[in-house]
């Protein structure tokens, strides 16, 4: 038995903040001001939080896993500068590192004074004999040097998107060669990473993932494999598995209750390779992105999911988008109506007025990216420059929720690294003062809510008695600090299930078999 004693945010419906919480064996068994006699007495531990807070855990709603844990082994230049600066960086990690196949992440041409990503020759310069993977920072696109462009120029070459000429995918180009990448990475050296990405995770304060996995694994095995590691992982981490694919047969074979993400799930682009879908053409071209399935297929799919009672996520970024997903999840519910169905749109960057009714109605929730707001690798600058006044349209919080829509809050790893507090900064200091959330609504959003998203509510996500112990501890109370210093707080610790949480044990193999035989947990 432990006692807290302190400041404790419960972010319960009532937002109670209490000043005692009592944890037994895992569990919640008290949470109140005022002590009860039958805790005052015998050898209990006390934990005195002085000026720290006791939260519930943080939930990514939102991250690619796999991938996250793929790109966070390998190079993040997405604070360079400079294209230079990429070089440099790319210079030094090749010192140090001899894989065969170099991944690099987060090259944006809008962060860096040059004004455009890195090219292939300047690769080739730098990295002549090895097959390197330069990520754009939206996960949508990506710049190849000669060896790897060597390796897939027959998949990709009358693909949508392929530039041979500066080495750039984007769209259907960008799949293959992600396809190809994935299936060059050892699944021992995979597993390996993944345990590293959730103690990383696990530091930041998230005590829940959820993962959206398919992104070209012979026989989906990256599916599997996240599978059998959710089942793998000890000391209380909790992870479900969205499977990306519009194959519904796939996601019932495995007995996954959820279905979709991107990648396959991805109705459109994104605004970084300007392919975000848009019902008006973006501003000085007659182009209006990509929709990559026409109404009737986004429709189709729905229905099968819907009525195989699996849940249901899709992304969607631009406003045509936005509309094609909700109008074929309302298609959806009123060919087999569902009280409680929790379908979602993801990301729902540009909504659409007639959208957001079709959300309240239907009772849609939207996992969004709060980490896009003044996004420094997709300046506000540039996003006004594309879109003009559609610009003032992006993530409207404020709106969402005044709609009565529950949003969730999660990264979109590795778009974004994994920081549940920004998160919680960028709610409060919209750039439109109008669109900002209270510090309650973006604390609950990233983790109540989060919880709420994969039916998880009833046993995590508030401080409640009788919930599991999911909880951690922050530096500073939220609610005291100036809104503009909230990204300063820091987590200090993860307590799951009741107990400080322990790095997983290491072994890929012990923790596959782990897996394949332990208790489900996806």
């Amino acid at each position: 038995m432990k006692i807290y004693r302190g400041t404790i945010l419960t972010l319960d419906s009532r937002n109670t903040v209490a000043n005692c919480l009592v944890e037994d064996k895992g569990r919640i068994v008290y949470v109140g001001d005022l002590l009860p006699r039958k805790y005052r007495f015998g050898h209990h531990e006390v934990v005195h939080l002085g000026k720290r807070v006791l939260i519930p855990s943080f939930v990514d709603s939102h991250i690619h896993f796999a991938s996250y844990a793929t790109f966070h082994a390998g190079l993040n230049v997405m604070n360079a500068r400079s294209n230079a600066e990429i070089l440099d960086m790319l210079r030094a990690f090749l010192k140090d590192n001899d894989d065969p196949f170099i991944v690099a992440f987060g090259a944006s041409p809008y962060s860096v004074e040059e004004g455009r990503l890195v090219s292939r020759a300047e690769l080739d310069a730098v990295c002549p004999d090895r097959p390197l993977f330069m990520v754009k920072y939206d996960g949508h696109a990506c710049v190849v040097n000669t060896p790897l462009f060597k390796r897939v120029e027959k998949q990709v070459t009358k693909l949508r998107g392929c530039h041979a000429d500066t080495g750039e995918m984007n769209q259907e180009a960008f799949f293959a060669v992600s396809d190809h990448v994935t299936n060059s990475v050892s699944p021992v050296k995979l597993v390996e990473n993944m345990q590293k990405a959730a103690d990383d995770l696990a530091r930041r304060g998230i005590g829940m993932i959820h993962t959206v996995s398919g992104v070209g694994f012979v026989r989906d095995l990256d599916v599997d494999l996240e599978r059998w590691f959710a089942s793998s992982l000890k000391h209380g981490l909790q992870m479900r598995v969205f499977f990306q694919t519009m194959d519904v047969d796939k996601a019932i074979k495995r007995r996954l209750p959820r279905i979709g993400g991107c990648f396959a799930c991805a109705l459109d682009g994104c605004f970084g390779s300007a392919d975000a879908a848009l019902n008006a053409p973006y501003e000085g071209s007659s182009d209006r992105g990509v929709l990559y399935y026409t109404d009737e297929q986004v429709t189709e799919f729905c229905k099968k999911a819907n009525r195989a009672g699996l849940q249901i996520e899709m992304h969607a970024i631009g406003d045509a988008a936005f509309d094609q997903a909700t109008r074929a999840i309302a298609a959806a519910l009123e060919d087999c109506p569902r009280a409680d169905h929790r379908h979602a749109i993801i990301h729902a960057c540009l909504p659409t007025p007639e959208g957001i009714a079709l959300c309240r109605k239907y009772k849609i929730l939207l996992p969004v990216q709060s980490a896009f707001i003044d996004w420094p690798q997709e300046p506000d600058a540039y996003l006004r420059e594309i879109l003009g006044k559609r610009a003032e349209r992006l993530n409207p919080l404020r709106t969402f929720a005044d709609n009565g829509i529950v949003l969730s809050a999660g990264s979109d790893g590795p778009c974004t690294d994994p920081d549940p507090m920004l998160w919680v900064h960028k709610a409060v200091n919209h750039s439109d003062p109008g669109q900002a959330l209270s510090v309650y609504e973006a604390l609950r959003m990233c983790t109540y809510n989060g919880y709420y998203t994969t039916f998880d509510e009833g046993e995590r996500g508030s401080l409640e008695t009788g919930k599991i112990a999911d909880m951690c501890i922050l530096s500073q109370n939220p609610y005291t600090v100036a809104r503009d210093t909230l990204k300063d707080i820091a987590v200090e610790q993860l307590i799951l299930q009741g107990k400080p949480y322990r790095d997983q044990p290491k072994g890929a193999i012990a923790a596959m078999l782990r897996g394949v035989l332990g208790k489900k947990n996806c």
